[in-house]
């Protein structure tokens, strides 16, 4: 995914017997009242026209116009400046609002820690953490050495001066200071500790520099400066790195491999994916024994890099189809040893153990094996023969039980698994002695399930790098719940709080008091009753889940939060989330951020819908390629649930998505007409028919996997059904919508914003089009500016949009 005449302005001339006149011969439920009555200001001057230039687009005998297609030329001088005049419009809409956007930003910054670090986690001998100094916007990675038994450790540490003393490996904001920009894709620390290498955006092009740094000396290696780069992964002896390349789609295709410490330094082509559907990862096993090379099609999430690992992830893959090898670490050029073939819809992952491959895979089992076919099994073979045909069954999940993923330690395995539709973690001891002709259900291997509170939505692994470590990290987390980190020993069986999320300021009114607060705790507090020492927020905010029926009688999970104080039935305005994409699970996590929006009585709610990651394997493949409209009606229904059940106002109803989660926002608008009062569409995927059948664009050839290929005649019609730009009802009234788009943006192009606003202006309600705006960061990509403090203001202009055109400023 991307990621004629100039037509005169209408808006000057309409009479308001022409809008009455464009309002009319719609009998749906849920129409718009936005042109009978528009109840905030406008702009004096008029939207932007942009030109119009003939050009015709053609696809299985069809053929249709797209006078706006000059727009995909970002070089174009005249698109520049058009999206400046958008620019400047929105900013005139807007203008109304400044003292509000003050105030917000206010609000959103009280609530956030001076500084925010993450709790040192030990790797060895040495304890490593990110910290976010004050007045800074990006983080700061660090460690101390800290020996933790033995007298010839300390001896040392002391002769070296080095223990306790904090050592910056890589501070975020001197690459921002130096280049204005900055995103670090993955850091990784070589197995002895002497070397980090990272990838490094610094153009917001996500086209990443692979740099290491000697953290001995201090220094950058001059000659490792690869362009391109997208995973890495380091050799047993510390010094050989293996890293992927990508090609001028980004797609990574090769992977190379260097030695740190060669006096030529080489960089030696391992493997080369030829075929331009699939792409290859690099990565090392826990006990850094093996390195695994996986060549795969690939469902690509939108996750940028989660702050606190110091591994950084910058992607997160669904594999669809995968071919797997194996490299000795100890051997790093004694060659690739296949594992398994790509089998469509089978997928891989591959851990080792003492002379062990454990494999978590949903393969075809033996017909005398019973199980369900949901999720994963895990599998073992031995490293001598690795081949498929002899892997053992070891652990099926059981019934009510899918399994999703798993982590290895020298003592424990854990895996995350789904019980009855409820996330959690479980460990098992290692090794396991199963006899190899018969499969073990999960539940008679004795596993320790970790404890949770009651309120909680999320549990997501913490770095957990260190494979002899005994102690597992997690963080939990729930929309009323600030984000904890929980230590869990799974050798005493026993846990600890080690950290919990600090909020400032929280109240249920606006402003700033500071009745409330969460603390980070200075060490871990340890605790018989995981409910004990946490703090949430359930006495001032409900958090309700509810399964909505969608339009074929498949239940969806809806989240609804809202102040238990300013709520009343059938009166408060809402905002929908949704993503519904790639298997990603929709993220319902604390966000202060929120608080903003629930203390002026706004509902929010997130609806998880088909496509995404849901509550079990099947909610992907039911909402992705042909069964992509599932999506859209599951969104739909649980926004008319909202209504319906008097949790919000019927004519002040939002809804916001991201990237691909705009698909549903923009197609729901289309087929569900005056569903939704205003909407607010980021860095939005729109165009999607034109973009996937352009081979040249970036990952269109990835996402014909997850959306659907065009060039196919039914997967064109499926696709062409619901496509936002392609369906946009002529004379039809339109909500009110931001949309935001970045013009460095390599995943989605920009002008899939700027042309979809152009449509709507040119063939949508002329009144309602005024309030359609445009805003254009001229300087960032697909994540935006980022920073601590700095995404602050787009979220308050988006909440500032959003409370003018539905009035909805305070209850």
């Amino acid at each position: 995914m991307a990621f004629p005449s100039v037509r005169r302005t209408r808006a000057s001339l309409v009479t308001l017997a022409a809008i009455a006149r464009s309002c009319r011969g719609r009998g749906r439920r849920f129409l718009s009242t936005a042109c009978k009555a528009t109840s905030f200001a406008l702009p004096r001057q008029p939207p932007p026209v942009p030109k119009r230039i003939p050009f015709a687009v053609s696809a299985h005998g069809r053929t249709w116009q797209d006078p706006f297609h000059w727009m995909s030329n970002v070089d174009d001088p005249e698109f520049v400046e058009h999206l400046g005049r958008e620019n400047s419009y929105a900013q005139a809409f807007m203008a109304d609002t400044r003292e509000l956007q003050a105030q917000l930003v206010s609000e959103m910054k009280s609530r956030v820690p001076a500084e925010i670090a993450t709790p040192p986690e030990r790797w060895g001998p040495w304890l490593y953490y990110q910290y976010i100094p004050e007045g800074k916007e990006f983080p700061v990675l660090c460690r101390r050495f800290e020996a933790e038994k033995g007298w010839a450790e300390a001896i040392l540490s002391y002769v070296t001066g080095q223990q306790g003393r904090e050592q910056v490996l890589l501070d975020w904001n001197e690459i921002a200071e130096q280049h204005g920009y900055v995103h670090v894709g993955m850091c990784r620390v070589s197995p002895d500790h002497s070397f980090l290498a990272y990838t490094v955006d610094i153009n917001a092009t996500e086209w990443f520099k692979l740099q290491v740094k000697d953290l001995n000396k201090g220094c950058i290696l001059p000659n490792i400066q690869v362009e391109g780069v997208v995973s890495v992964a380091w050799a047993k002896d510390g010094s050989t790195l293996f890293y992927t390349l990508s090609d001028e789609h980004q797609r990574p295709y090769r992977v190379l491999c260097t030695n740190l410490r060669s006096s030529n330094l080489e960089n030696a082509v391992v493997f080369t994916e030829r075929d331009s559907k699939y792409c290859v990862d690099i990565t090392g096993t826990k006990d850094g024994k093996f390195i695994t090379l996986n060549s795969s099609s690939r469902n690509s999430s939108e996750e940028g890099p989660y702050l606190f690992h110091f591994h950084s992830i910058s992607y997160c893959y669904e594999f669809i189809e995968i071919l797997v090898y194996v490299i000795d670490a100890d051997n790093p050029l004694g060659g690739l040893r296949r594992m398994c073939e790509r089998v469509s819809d089978v997928r891989f992952f591959v851990e080792h153990h003492h002379g062990s491959f454990y494999i978590l895979t949903n393969a075809p089992l033996c017909g005398s094996v019973e199980w369900n076919g949901h999720g994963y099994y895990l599998a073992r073979s031995m490293v001598e023969d690795p081949e498929l045909g002899r892997f053992q069954n070891v652990i099926l999940p059981g019934e009510s039980i899918t399994i999703e993923d798993m982590d290895v330690f020298n003592g424990h395995l854990v895996l995350s698994i789904d019980k009855q539709g409820a996330p959690m973690f479980c460990s098992i001891n290692l090794p396991i002695n199963v006899n190899s002709e018969h499969a073990v259900i999960l539940e008679h291997l004795n596993p320790w399930f970790f404890p949770v509170p009651s309120n909680f939505c999320s549990i997501l692994p913490g770095s957990n790098h260190d494979f002899m470590s005994q102690a597992y990290r997690v963080v939990l987390s729930s929309p009323v719940m600030p984000d904890v980190v929980v230590e869990y020993d799974m050798s005493r069986h026993t846990f600890s709080t080690v950290q919990q999320e600090e909020v400032r300021c929280v109240s249920a009114n606006i402003g700033l008091s500071a009745t409330d607060y969460v603390k980070n705790f200075v060490s871990p507090i340890n605790v018989e009753n995981i409910e004990e020492g946490l703090k949430d927020f359930s006495d001032l905010y409900c958090c309700e889940r509810k399964d909505v029926i969608s339009h074929d009688g498949v239940r969806i999970p809806l989240t609804i939060i809202y102040s238990k104080t300013l709520w009343q039935k059938g009166k408060c305005p809402g905002l929908l989330n949704g993503y519904g994409a790639y298997g990603e699970v929709l993220d319902i996590s604390w966000c202060s951020n929120r608080l903003s929006l629930l203390n002026r009585g706004w509902v929010v709610a997130f609806a998880d819908v088909r496509g995404g990651g849901g509550v079990n394997s099947s909610c992907h493949s039911s909402g992705r390629g042909a069964n992509k409209q599932n999506s859209i009606h599951d969104f739909a229904s649980c926004a008319k649930y909202l209504v319906h059940e008097g949790y919000v106002r019927a004519d002040q109803l939002c809804s916001i998505g991201h990237s691909a989660g705009c698909l549903l926002v923009g197609a729901a608008i289309n087929m569900y007409p005056g569903l939704f009062h205003a909407a607010i569409m980021k860095v939005p995927f729109l165009d999607i028919c034109n973009t996937l059948l352009d081979p040249n664009m970036p990952l269109s050839l990835l996402d014909h996997e997850e959306f659907g290929d065009p060039r196919i005649l039914p997967q064109f019609e499926s696709i062409m059904s619901y496509a936002p730009y392609n369906n946009i009802r002529e004379g039809g009234c339109h909500p009110s919508t931001l949309v935001s788009a970045s013009f460095l943006d390599s995943r989605v192009g920009v002008w899939e914003a700027a042309k979809w606003v152009a449509k709507v202006r040119e063939v949508g309600c002329s009144h309602c089009s005024h309030s359609v705006i445009l805003r254009t960061n001229m300087s960032a990509g697909h994540f935006g500016e980022g920073g601590h403090y700095g995404h602050l203001e787009e979220l308050a202009f988006d909440y500032a949009f959003l409370m003018k055109v539905t009035g909805a400023f305070s209850m």
